[in-house]
């Protein structure tokens, strides 16, 4: 199924995020091995993320933390999502951003995630809470060590409690005050809700996950396979969303048929429905083995710009050979 073999190009240092990963996922070196414990020690010293890290300790920096969200894609929000991604460890900075949004983007009785503060009352905005944000927040918090303190509970809840599964017809009507947002829930719900509520609740370990846990995932993969992952259920001649089918990384509120699929893989599902994804990446694979980085429009944004549009993509392509070994 590969052209060639991109490994070595991915265990080179001077990425020591994408090394790390390809030594766990890809060669499956246990986490106590001497590589992977370098790796991961390099990950917080050298490129992306100790940049990263530095810039957000800039006084302009932290002016703009009130602006978590809606500072698209430099806030508060956003570079946690690449630090986790980076696999970066919590310090004392990254936790201090994280009780930030604790404080300030979680509503305060449900536990949802918001895109703004409420003015009078602290915590999140509630009639601003979103499931793409709670979701991709809860898998943050996961990320750094926060898998058991009762506020990330509260949010896995409201995940399990809100999501929504409507496909065309309005079976399961959202309920205020969450109903504000039609391109959220409505007839249709949101596909990006949906991955991101799915990635963050595949980020609670199988022995931790509740029956309300495991039915929601059960119900998100269901409803990802029925649409074969990027087409419209009703006519699966038909593409719901043409641009997921140009690879990225990292995703923000957006995906793209590779994410959607290691997180499927990372469940271990295997579905005749998701045939044609998987075919997808595997015509985007270039004759050295590596993929691309087809859509930029988020990395352009960041702190730290990622990959150039139109270049070979270590992230994609670890992405990619994970999937694809999972796959088999």
């Amino acid at each position: 199924m590969l052209k060639a073999d991109a490994t070595n190009w991915l265990l080179e240092e001077e990425n020591p995020s994408v090394r790390y990963y390809t030594l766990k996922d890809i060669l499956d070196k246990p986490g106590p091995d001497p590589e992977v414990q370098q790796a991961k020690r390099d990950v917080m010293r050298y490129d992306i993320v100790p940049n990263i890290l530095h810039k957000q300790r800039e006084p302009e920096y932290l002016k703009t933390y009130p602006k978590f969200y809606t500072n698209k894609y430099k806030g508060l929000v956003w570079q946690l999502i690449v630090l986790a991604e980076m696999g970066a460890e919590a310090n004392s900075q990254i936790i201090e951003q994280c009780e930030y949004l604790l404080n300030n983007s979680q509503e305060t009785e449900d536990g949802g995630f918001a895109m703004n503060t409420a003015a009078k009352k602290g915590g999140g905005r509630i009639t601003e809470v979103i499931p793409c944000l709670t979701g991709n927040m809860v898998w943050i918090l996961i990320h750094f060590g926060y898998l058991d303190d009762p506020r990330l509970q509260k949010a896995i809840n409201w995940l399990t409690r809100y999501t929504r599964f409507n496909d065309g017809v309005e079976d399961n009507p959202q309920t205020p005050p969450y109903d504000r947002y039609e391109m959220c829930w409505g007839k249709h719900t949101c596909f990006m809700g949906v991955i991101k509520a799915l990635k963050g609740l595949c980020a609670v370990p199988q022995e931790k996950r509740t029956r309300d846990i495991s039915d929601t995932i059960n119900k998100a993969v269901e409803f990802l396979l029925v649409h074969s992952i990027f087409k419209r259920s009703q006519d699966l001649s038909k593409i719901s969303k043409p641009g997921w089918l140009k690879l990225s990384f990292p995703l923000m509120y957006q995906t793209d048929v590779l994410e959607i699929l290691d997180i499927l893989t990372e469940l271990g599902v295997a579905d005749d429905r998701m045939n044609d994804a998987i075919h997808i990446v595997l015509s985007k694979q270039d004759d050295t083995g590596r993929w691309r980085a087809e859509n930029t429009s988020n990395t352009d944004r960041l702190l730290i710009p990622l990959d150039q549009k139109g270049e070979q993509s270590k992230w994609i392509t670890l992405r990619a050979m994970r999937v694809i070994k999972r796959y088999r």
